[in-house]
């Protein structure tokens, strides 16, 4: 049987790109198989690294190296091939012209960030609602101690199970798509927001489209951002006020 090379879907799926169908294949061919998750997890710890170095660094290097290559075609031999030189500086400036796209991708993922980071405030659930769940609920109330301790990746896992459980639990929803937020899983954060809002019968919506609205921006579709955060604006509320301020920023 031909192996699969799942790098691609790796990307797409990282950056957010796969359709519901792409979506629900792949978190099945995630479950069980530690390799691939632990590849994922390596992929995603890799795009941070990679959005805080010095990419300019690199692009200067390179232009300071075509400019001695030039110099030293100044004084080569004149039988050299006027036309090899043509295609070196050609493959130079493609290799800066590249390195330059990464640079606008990377700055404005960067930007993007923040943004985010100048008006987010981690949500916190009302006290009395996590009281009412957690009676119900023991893996809610453990999922409520990872998510009170930043840790998101066991908050998610635990508050998945709730939902598993009990489908129509809006806040465990909300809640699993906010500590997939916090754990770089965008699809799975945009998944579950997109649950609570159109599920259109329950108290958390605003917090809903608030954070889809981030999981967009977090993946540079900023304008579906852009889609949420005047529906927000036009709801009123809590978060109009910085979806109004992000909004002017973004456009």
């Amino acid at each position: 049987m031909k192996t699969i090379d799942l790098s691609h879907f790796i990307e797409r799926y990282i950056a957010g790109e796969m359709n519901e169908e792409e979506m629900l294949w792949f978190e099945k061919e995630l479950e069980g198989n530690e390799d691939l998750q632990a590849e994922v997890d390596l992929r995603r710890k890799t795009d941070v690294i990679l959005q805080k170095q010095d990419v300019l660094t690199l692009r200067n290097k390179l232009v300071a190296i075509e400019k001695q290559r030039k110099e030293k075609e100044i004084h080569a031999p004149s039988s050299s091939s006027p036309r090899l030189g043509y295609v070196k500086y050609a493959a130079v400036l493609a290799v800066v012209a590249t390195i330059g796209s990464v640079v606008f991708f990377n700055g404005r993922h960067t930007a993007n960030d923040e943004l985010i980071s100048k008006y987010y405030k981690t949500y916190e659930p009302p006290a009395r609602q996590r009281a009412a769940n957690s009676i119900f609920n023991g893996d809610f109330e453990l999922a409520m101690e990872f998510y009170n301790s930043n840790d998101y990746a066991n908050a998610a896992n635990l508050f998945r199970k709730v939902v598993d459980q009990n489908p129509k639990d809006m806040q465990s929803v909300l809640l699993h798509g906010v500590s997939s937020f916090e754990d770089k899983r965008y699809p799975d954060a945009r998944k579950s927001f997109v649950t609570v809002i159109d599920d259109n019968n329950n108290l958390f919506i605003e917090t809903a489209r608030w954070y889809l609205a981030l999981c967009y921006i977090k993946t540079n579709e900023n304008g579906k951002a852009s889609e949420q955060l005047k529906k927000i604006i036009t709801d009123g509320g809590l978060y109009s006020k910085n979806a109004k301020k992000i909004l002017k920023s973004l456009n």
